[in-house]
């Protein structure tokens, strides 16, 4: 998986196009998913001891991973992930664009 949690990524295809936001989570299984700010959904729930109001509330859904890109550090442009061992001898990912290790 090339993205992970706390990474910053632009969504480049859906209804979302063009949305910058942080990786909440990641479904490994289905590879989806969840950015801030990104596929927001209108959830109806019912009144319960958290929500004592209930009503319709909007949050943040999966998203597909092959619809994100992520966002080079160096340039903030979206950019392709590589792997590639460093000098201590850890596989780190990096950017394909500038060339920029990935913390």
């Amino acid at each position: 998986m090339k993205i992970k949690k706390g990474d910053l990524v632009k969504v480049i295809a859906g209804n979302s196009k063009g949305v910058q936001g942080k990786v909440l989570s990641i479904l490994v299984d289905t590879n989806r998913a969840v950015v801030e700010g990104a596929n927001i959904v209108k959830k109806h729930t019912k009144p319960s001891a958290a929500n004592p109001q209930g009503g319709i509330i909007e949050k943040e859904a999966a998203i597909t991973i092959s619809n994100l890109a992520l966002i080079d550090p160096k340039t903030g442009k979206p950019t392709r992930v590589g792997r590639r061992v460093n000098e201590e001898g850890k596989i780190v990912r990096y950017a394909k664009k500038s060339g920029e290790e990935i913390k």
